[in-house]
């Protein structure tokens, strides 16, 4: 009896110790001060990608970012809704016809989280796929994300980018090769 009993309080410690500590839900206090209060697509590292490595771009990697009333990036929790524009240049709305789209992307369980989450840049990544996006070809790209929020928040944001071209390099001559690559300054 004795060891039986001893094995059930040895199976509750280890059970008690291989749990997970649960944090508390933030208070609507905290909710107000840390949630988001704006969010942007990255302009840097949203981009058109080759996700398959066969020279050709399978689609645009949309990198979107929150910020706090701070300016520093936090999480969100919701849905973000992806739309890609033609490019009008010199328009002040520089969206012309939609090429494709809707995309959807959720944020709404722990898993959609973790998958999405890039600790690095503290952003949430998305790819959208579309076979026939050109990478010598200028587009925007426009995100509205609906929050998951209690009253009195911002619910929605949104936010568009220009997605420029990538730059081809010309081809050189070959005379270019023999200069060095940096130059001396005169004294």
């Amino acid at each position: 009896m004795r060891f039986v009993a001893g094995g059930v309080a040895l199976m509750l410690v280890l059970a008690g110790c291989s749990s997970r500590v649960r944090l508390p839900e933030r208070t609507p206090r905290n909710a107000t001060m840390f949630g988001p209060t704006s969010m942007r697509i990255h302009p840097i590292f949203t981009q058109v990608k080759d996700w398959t490595g066969d020279g050709k771009p399978d689609g645009i990697e949309a990198l979107i970012e929150f910020q706090d009333r701070f300016g520093d990036p936090t999480k969100a929790s919701g849905s973000a809704i992806f739309e890609l524009f033609e490019y009008r240049a010199y328009n002040p709305d520089p969206r012309g016809e939609r090429v494709t789209g809707p995309w959807t992307g959720s944020l709404l369980t722990i898993d959609e989280q973790r998958a999405r989450w890039n600790r690095t840049l503290s952003t949430y990544s998305f790819r959208l796929p579309f076979e026939h996006v050109r990478d010598n070809r200028n587009y925007v790209l426009a995100a509205t994300f609906d929050r998951s929020a209690g009253a009195g928040e911002a619910n929605r944001f949104f936010d568009r980018i220009v997605l420029e071209a990538a730059q081809r390099k010309e081809p050189t001559t070959g005379d270019d090769d023999e200069l060095p690559a940096t130059r001396p300054v005169a004294p």
